[in-house]
């Protein structure tokens, strides 16, 4: 009997191996492991940060506990700043201003938690392949390149660790194939045990401390008083959110939209009181920035997309009507 069952054993074993080898060589199945893996592992490492002179060095810890998530994330040069999130809000301390600023934990993530579950629109707007093996911080990785099919995005190469699919590097390229921005573990451990009093901060005494509450309320489409008159190719909303400004200045839209790679915002004021505010393009280091003016309030939508993204999305902003 042992032996009859050899070959159909055999059979199994190869089939299993053949399936792992095409998941392998699938750069969507990649795509897949990167999502899952910035979530659902433990990890804590040194990330640096790099956008054209200007570099930032962050220690970052993640902890996936059971149904939710754990996670601080440390400045380690410059102005000292620590975020942490937990299920349902972001805490983020400036000690030299002596500032809280408190959020509900949203949709949009950091490095290394920042893509969409192998969406299927992508394939639609980039072309996905493997590039080669590598190391990053040690560690074997698979590069996987997503190269844009239009001028709305700009390419992005990513490193993902071989064993666990944690993302240990991402580069954010323009069509000319420089560098817009990158982010890259120096050193990283990967299923580590990391006690809870590691999502403590220090600051948390915020007495004397100015804490502002930048939560806001959801809404849906119907309920926002605005919409696109064209959709931006591949973009859809993935959030809506109104918040007071404050009784002088009344209340803030702010909507993202997202391809499932790139994103970009969207933010619906009144128009200033006094004093105009600039209109048109403008950037902030990979930021791309677009103004107009709309009836009696201001759209700016903004994103770490080419100009002409962001242009598209403010100019297709108006008002719902019913």
């Amino acid at each position: 009997m042992r032996y009859a069952l050899a070959p159909l054993l055999a059979v199994v074993i190869a089939l299993l191996a053949a399936g792992r080898v095409a998941a392998e060589e699938d750069p969507m199945a990649w795509i897949g492991r990167i999502y899952s893996a910035g979530q659902k592992l433990s990890y804590s490492g040194v990330i640096v940060y790099q956008s054209g002179s200007r570099s930032e060095t962050s220690r970052i810890v993640h902890v996936f506990a059971g149904d939710h998530e754990l996670e601080k994330l440390e400045s380690l040069d410059g102005s000292p700043r620590q975020v942490i999130r937990t299920r349902d809000q972001v805490r983020c301390y400036l000690p030299r201003q002596r500032t809280l600023i408190v959020d509900q934990a949203g949709s949009s993530r950091g490095f290394p938690s920042r893509l969409v579950a192998s969406d299927t629109r992508l394939t639609d707007h980039y072309r996905v392949r493997l590039g080669p093996l590598d190391r990053v911080a040690g560690l074997q990785a698979r590069q996987i390149l997503l190269e844009p099919l239009d001028e709305l995005r700009y390419g992005l190469t990513l490193w993902a660790d071989v064993d666990s699919g944690l993302l240990l590097k991402a580069r954010m390229s323009d069509d000319a194939g420089d560098v817009v921005e990158q982010f890259s573990f120096t050193e990283v451990v990967v299923g580590a045990n990391i006690p809870k009093d590691e999502f403590t901060s220090p600051f948390e005494d915020e007495q004397g401390w100015k804490v502002i509450n930048a939560r806001g309320s959801e809404v849906s489409g119907d309920g926002l008083g605005w919409r696109l008159a064209s959709e931006v190719p591949g973009f859809k909303m993935t959030s809506a959110v109104r918040r007071r400004l404050g009784e002088a200045h009344g209340e803030v839209v702010h909507m993202v939209f997202s391809d499932g790679l790139a994103s970009m915002s969207v933010f619906i004021e009144p128009m200033p009181a006094a004093g105009e505010k600039s209109l048109g393009a403008t950037n902030s280091g990979p930021v791309n920035i677009f103004t107009r003016k709309v009836d009696d309030h201001l759209v700016t939508a903004l994103g770490e997309t080419p100009a002409r993204a962001v242009q598209v999305l403010a100019n297709a902003v108006e008002v719902a009507t019913r």
